[in-house]
């Protein structure tokens, strides 16, 4: 498929703003199953830290 402008391109024939918030929120989906893990092993290191710490004081 093939277009004669750029704004051809980001219309679509139309269906522009479908198509592209379908992109938009494909790209968020994918960015919050990288995002999360990695926060969630940063607060679980975080907890563990605090953890070891508590325990050797009280040693």
């Amino acid at each position: 498929m093939s277009f004669d402008s750029f704004s051809d391109f980001l219309a679509m024939g139309g269906h522009g703003l479908y198509v592209w918030s379908s992109y938009a929120l494909g790209l968020v989906v994918l960015l919050a199953n990288v995002i999360s893990p990695m926060m969630t092993r940063k607060r679980l290191f975080a907890e563990q830290l605090r953890r070891i710490r508590r325990e050797e004081t009280k040693s």
